[in-house]
């Protein structure tokens, strides 16, 4: 009885570990096409990128290598007949499911923990290598496009020469409630300062034009754009998908009671508006402003409480993906393996991912419950039960 866990173990580990290399390597490329595209890197910085986009690829390849894995193994031993010879000998398939199910279960727990490094440690590292390769890049693009944009702002030249920007434009994009910002000079130059995260250009004899303030002449000038990513953080702070799990409760506890100030602020203005009978400023532009910022800070806790609820769902999914791919390759009895895995995977790709996607949008915007991002999972759960019953029983 040992030799046949350890015989589908073996089996599953050497199919699981080939795929895991293929696959993850050509997410990577693909990672890294992105971040070629979208930053302009040089291969020094492209190659200095690998052990940062590692985690992102490997969450995404793990959970469907490990279907792969499973529905090779189950398909070639059941189009072998060797179940049907287990079930002879009075052996039950759970012989050969419970290791699939053990490595599911600790592969899940991994992914979870790759889920977690990819979002914290991963992402910080990406963006520090582009930070560091910044002034780089703005020069190159700048000498070959005569424009360089980012998130947070553009920059346009008439031509460079060495270091130094001939006629430059630059144009600071409005966030929040800072307006645009225009910067035109004879000249300028760009540097990086990297302890500050910003980049920063000299100008010298040109103007800067605030939007709706107008227009100041300057003979030099040193402005600073921040170079940090937009979407990684908000006014509130880091942004809870770029979190590790063990400060998102210490973040949780800080953001409620970050809300309930506001809302005690909000109170004690609309009091001493109502008394001093200043009615008209209730609905003012301060108002709103107040109640767009409490809003805000609502929807960051709704995305501080799901954080955690859609990274172990999406590690677990792993174990989910097995509990279907196992029994539904032995009922198939194909030996075709890819048959297998593309009848497993094409309602995962159909029902699951819709299902997971449409939680995590719910639970960001507070309209349903954060556990909803579970839903999917279970929905595997009872479709592999069934499939299972069905392997046991005939």
């Amino acid at each position: 009885m040992r030799i046949m866990p350890r015989h589908v173990l073996t089996e599953l580990l050497k199919v699981f570990i080939f795929s895991l290399v293929v696959v993850t390597g050509l997410f990577e490329v693909g990672i890294l096409v992105k971040q070629l595209l979208k930053e302009g890197l040089p291969l020094l910085q492209i190659a200095s990128l690998l052990p940062y986009i590692l985690p992102e690829a490997l969450r995404y390849s793990v959970p469907v290598t490990l279907l792969l894995a499973t529905t090779t193994v189950y398909s070639r031993m059941s189009g072998a007949n060797e179940v049907v010879a287990l079930k002879a000998l009075g052996i039950s398939p759970m012989a050969i499911l419970w290791p699939a199910f053990i490595l599911a279960f600790l592969v899940s727990l991994a992914t979870v923990w790759l889920n977690d490094v990819a979002v914290s440690w991963g992402r910080q590292g990406v963006r520090r290598v582009v930070v560091n390769a910044m002034e780089e890049i703005a020069y190159s693009m700048l000498r070959s496009e005569r424009c360089y944009s980012s998130p947070y702002f553009t920059i346009n030249v008439k031509r460079v020469e060495g270091r130094t920007l001939i006629q430059p434009v630059v144009t600071i994009n409005a966030r929040g409630n800072s307006p645009s910002i225009t910067l035109d000079a004879e000249s300028a130059v760009l540097a990086v300062d990297h302890r500050e995260n910003v980049l920063q250009i000299e100008a010298v004899h040109g103007a800067i034009e605030v939007e709706g303030r107008g227009r100041v002449f300057f003979s030099t000038y040193k402005y600073e754009m921040p170079l940090g990513d937009p979407s990684a953080e908000g006014e509130s702070g880091i942004r809870p998908a770029n979190l590790p799990l063990w400060r998102i409760p210490s973040e949780t506890v800080r953001q409620r009671q970050a809300i309930e100030q506001h809302r005690e602020h909000l109170a004690a203005a609309a009091a001493e508006q109502l008394l001093m009978g200043e009615f008209d400023r209730l609905g003012g532009a301060d108002w709103a402003r107040r109640t767009a910022q409490g809003r805000l800070m609502q929807l960051r806790l709704c995305e501080l409480r799901l954080e955690p609820f859609r990274r172990w769902s999406a590690g677990f999914s792993c174990l989910c993906f097995v509990w279907v791919g196992a029994p539904m390759a032995i009922w198939l009895r194909n030996r075709d393996f890819l048959t297998s895995f593309f009848v497993c995977f094409a309602p995962i790709l159909i029902v699951y991912y819709p299902l997971l996607a449409y939680g995590i949008s719910g639970a960001k915007n507070g309209t349903i419950p954060p556990i909803s991002v579970w839903a999917g999972n279970l929905l595997l759960v009872v479709w592999g039960t069934w499939l299972l019953r069905k392997v046991l029983r005939y």
